[in-house]
């Protein structure tokens, strides 16, 4: 295939061995790991963890990225369709809450395809991305994603640009959240899990509090009051490639995270906030093709 799936349209050559793009993934689904993962957010998790599966490969090349094994150097098993669905369905009969797919964006074309089949257990399905999609490109998505979970790192293209290697993140994510935002609607919760709906995520960058304000203002202008989540992200975490850049070299301070809690309070955001202690190294997950 010709891939111009993400905003990148890097009209790589992708089969089903080998990709020669950004995301360097071949056509077939690569994936890390598939288990029940208890550290999203209450209204993901629930108490019997997601039913999360990890594909290899991604559209940003973010300096401080704490998955590099999968998102870089393509640690990971390729599946065919039937062994991803068969995935899906070894999640739901171990009690999952839903299934939701981390860093999916490169392999929507068999995403889609996939979700075509009746999800197992009746589960919603969450689509855990870093925000940067091609809105065209998800309407292929609609009536069979449940729950969308973007991130949205950044609102200034500089700091995109700088960190993540993508200085259209702005405009690229913000059309992707209302076209997710178009599909879903407002929030539905039962029982205390998200069956429908859009959490939005932001990850506070040291000295950045500045940027998670904008993010959250975008935010509150953008959906009506409660229509949509919003997640304040503490677990930064400093690894990665970051020579270069040493304001990154150094936890959140309890300040930040103060500062930005007040500013979400003020806007009348609804959601979650994280908290510092939800940090560190010990809390990535083992890459071990676990569940595969």
């Amino acid at each position: 295939m010709t891939c111009n799936l993400c905003p990148r349209r890097c009209g790589a050559l992708r089969d089903e061995s080998r990709g020669e793009g950004f995301c360097q993934m071949p056509s077939r689904p690569v994936c890390a790991r598939a288990a029940l993962h208890f550290w999203e957010e209450p209204c993901i998790s629930g108490s019997a963890g997601a039913g999360t599966v990890f594909f290899s490969g991604c559209t940003l090349g973010c300096v401080f990225c704490q998955n590099a094994p999968i998102s870089r150097e393509g640690l990971g098993r390729p599946l065919t369709d039937d062994e991803l669905y068969a995935v899906f369905q070894r999640l739901a009969d171990q009690g999952a809450a839903c299934i939701e797919l981390v860093t999916p964006t490169q392999f929507t074309h068999v995403l889609a395809r996939v979700l075509e089949r009746p999800v197992p257990g009746g589960l919603s399905v969450v689509w855990n991305s870093g925000g940067y999609e091609r809105a065209d490109v998800l309407r292929a998505l609609e009536g069979k994603v449940d729950v969308y979970l973007p991130d949205l790192k950044y609102v200034t293209p500089e700091l995109a640009g700088r960190y993540s290697g993508a200085a259209d993140y702005p405009e690229a994510a913000k059309a992707a959240i209302l076209e997710m935002y178009r599909q879903r609607g407002p929030v539905r919760l039962e029982n205390g899990l998200l069956k429908s709906g859009v959490l939005i995520r932001h990850l506070i960058l040291p000295g950045r509090v500045p940027e998670a304000k904008a993010v959250m203002d975008w935010a509150a202008s953008a959906f009506p009051p409660g229509a949509v989540l919003f997640s304040l992200m503490a677990q930064y975490t400093p690894v990665g490639a970051l020579d270069g850049f040493p304001e990154l070299r150094r936890p959140l301070r309890p300040s930040e995270l103060r500062t930005a809690r007040e500013y979400m309070e003020n806007l009348g955001l609804s959601g979650y906030v994280q908290e510092l202690g939800s940090c560190g190294e010990g809390f990535i997950p083992a890459f071990d093709l676990t569940g595969l």
